[in-house]
């Protein structure tokens, strides 16, 4: 049809359905000149995976078409039944199913591609008319001889696939099987990134030849029944190596998040959940779906109103006038969801910001909120300079707080923002059902066991903490479906007293029966060492020690070794020793306390370079 329409000088619009926005804005400024020139043709191939689109398209869009247009949508999803029957439409609308080749078709087709006439009669039962089969079975046809047995089941598509990439040149062909088979789209780019070692071109050109593989706009793209026969072979064969390569796919689509302009956040990481969507984890979070697709923007004025009223709708007043509240304190934390085919308001999120210290009011307004902080106080502090990051309300009335298109991009839009926000404590998301949704994020988020009450409901808190689980580590747990580690507990010290701890320690460093006794043994920090005592004496010298790797960090790191690592028995005695007037020594001890007691106390809260059961050993850090 198109090169018809290329004959006939007409005006061509191609546009791929599988990269089509949620948004009908961005799809409107891509076929505009529909709108515009009289006698355009618009394509759209692969309608099905843009199938939101179709209510806006017959009431919204195409009414306005300029004269003489066409429009050809081409989709494995028949039009719904209202628009086929709509007599307005009866006159202009023509769906046609495309049936299977016919027998005389089909032997056509083997015939043109030279597959041996001994091999046509099984290739003909395989596909049964199916036009995609086929031409996979022709493509691959010369691999097989003519005794082999053909039947279209899962086996035998697998073998069909085989057949067809042929022996795989070498190991690197097939790792870029393996990114094929998982990223929606893959770019000669991508495949350099995670291949670095491997001359990308030559394999970017091996795959476009492939006959299964499409060559878009953003790059290589496979029939989606292919693909998924070919993930599912490749991780029969390797399923370490399959596992492998999903993690350096996520870990280079973090580094693009953080790198990419605000426009392409959302592009970057609806490639990054589309790795996960055979996960089970995932599978209890998210529905896929692409029913009543909506799409989201930020608030207007003109959508308080409509917000107000879902969320006393569904939470009540108490909760509509938290909404009310943080409307007014953090309005950009506010996104507003419209149906694509009605553009009428279905939902909102919120996804606040909350810098440490917490803002007294908020503390005394939300009770969730305080809720969140008193869970931070307790466990992992959040430092000056640090934040929260919560999501806060996820209110969708005609599907509230269960698994929904909603959910999915607000969730995929918090894990974007903890990837590319700077000093990140924890994030949190807050559901009613908790319960329930304590068994859908089992082994992905942690159950704070926070249960607020806002009015006549409790809520319940999910969180991970960032910094112990940077978002690298948390993707690989669920890749390998790993449960993500649970929180460290609370540290039992004040900083106050963690810090005379510290300097306890450092007194009795010399006495080994003394430092045994000391209130630093019973830290967090000495509770997996296998002899406290001994080990903590050693992770004590090797904190000092690693003070000197900053410049700044020398002096104090001297002053420390020669107060209380040394035989000098006063600290006159150890300034003496450094050269250094008492004063300026005194200056550089105070400011090594200092440093270290961070340095220690961030070991505390956060764990550290020293794993579970891992010996001490000695010499500097």
């Amino acid at each position: 049809m198109a090169e018809e329409a290329r004959r006939a000088d007409r005006f061509l619009l191609e546009l791929d359905g599988r990269f089509a926005s949620r948004d009908p804005s961005e799809f409107e400024r891509a076929a505009g000149a529909l709108l515009d020139v009289p006698g355009t043709v618009l394509f759209v191939d692969s309608f099905e995976h843009c199938q939101w689109l179709e209510n806006w398209l017959w009431q919204r869009f195409l009414p306005r078409a300029a004269d003489h247009t066409v429009v050809v949508l081409a989709s494995r999803t028949a039009p719904q039944p209202q628009w086929t029957s709509d007599p307005a439409w009866s006159d202009v609308l023509y769906a046609r199913e495309l049936e299977p080749f016919s027998e005389e078709q089909a032997r056509s087709v083997l015939s043109s591609a030279g597959v041996p006439s001994s091999l046509r009669e099984q290739l003909l039962r395989f596909a049964s008319g199916n036009p995609l089969a086929l031409s996979l079975a022709a493509a691959g046809a010369a691999s097989w001889s003519g005794e082999e047995f053909w039947a279209p089941s899962a086996d035998v598509l697998r073998t069909l696939l085989a057949g067809l990439v042929g022996e795989v040149p070498t190991a690197a062909h097939r790792r870029a099987l393996e990114v094929v088979a998982q990223a929606h789209s893959t770019s000669e780019e991508l495949l350099t990134a995670v291949m670095p070692d491997e001359d990308s071109h030559q394999l970017f050109d091996w795959l476009r030849d492939l006959p299964f593989i499409e060559s878009t706009s953003h790059g290589l793209h496979p029939h989606d029944a292919a693909r998924e026969t070919l993930a599912a072979d490749l991780r029969w064969r390797a399923p370490t190596a399959f596992t492998t390569m999903r993690q350096r796919l996520a870990e280079e689509y973090l580094r693009l998040l953080r790198e990419a302009p605000e426009e392409r956040v959302w592009a970057v990481t609806d490639e990054i959940f589309y790795l996960f969507r055979d996960l089970a984890s995932f599978a209890r979070l998210r529905t896929w779906s692409r029913e009543n697709e909506v799409h989201e923007r930020s608030l207007q004025p003109e959508d308080i109103d409509t917000v107000l009223r879902m969320a006393e709708e569904t939470e009540g007043t108490d909760s509509a006038d938290l909404v009310r509240y943080w409307i007014r304190r953090q309005p950009q934390a506010f996104n507003v969801f419209r149906c694509i085919a009605t553009g009428r308001r279905v939902a909102f999120t919120t996804r606040l910001t909350l810098p440490a210290p917490p803002d007294p009011e908020d503390l005394a307004v939300d009770p969730v909120v305080a809720a969140a902080w008193a869970y931070t106080e307790a466990t992992a502090p959040v430092s000056p300079g640090e934040h929260i990051g919560m999501t806060r309300f996820s209110i969708y009335p005609e599907h509230y707080q269960v698994p929904s298109r909603v959910i999915d991009l607000s969730n995929s839009r918090a894990q974007a923002e903890a990837a590319r926000a700077r000093r990140r404590a924890h994030g949190f998301v807050v559901y009613r059902d908790a319960d329930t949704w304590a068994q859908r994020f089992q082994g992905v988020m942690h159950d704070s066991g926070a249960r607020p009450r806002v009015g006549d409901h409790t809520y319940g808190l999910f969180t991970n903490d960032w910094r112990q689980l940077p978002v690298e580590s948390w993707l690989r747990h669920v890749i390998t479906a790993t449960d993500v580690p649970a929180p460290s507990g609370p540290s039992g010290f004040t900083r106050a007293a963690f810090d005379r701890a510290v300097r306890e320690a450092l007194t009795h460093w010399r006495d080994r029966d003394a430092f045994a006794a000391c209130a630093l043994i019973r830290a967090r920090l000495a509770a997996d060492l296998t002899e406290p005592g001994e080990e903590l004496r050693i992770l004590l010298r090797q904190a000092v020690d690693a003070l000197a790797h900053d410049p700044r960090g020398v002096r104090a790191r001297d002053a420390l070794t020669a107060g209380y690592f040394s035989s000098a028995p006063t600290q006159q005695a150890s300034a003496r020793r450094l050269g250094l007037p008492y004063g300026t020594y005194r200056r550089h001890l105070r400011q090594g306390l200092d440093l270290l007691s961070q340095a220690l106390w961030d070991r505390e809260l956060y764990g550290g370079p020293l794993a579970a059961g891992e010996r001490v050993s000695e010499g500097p850090a």
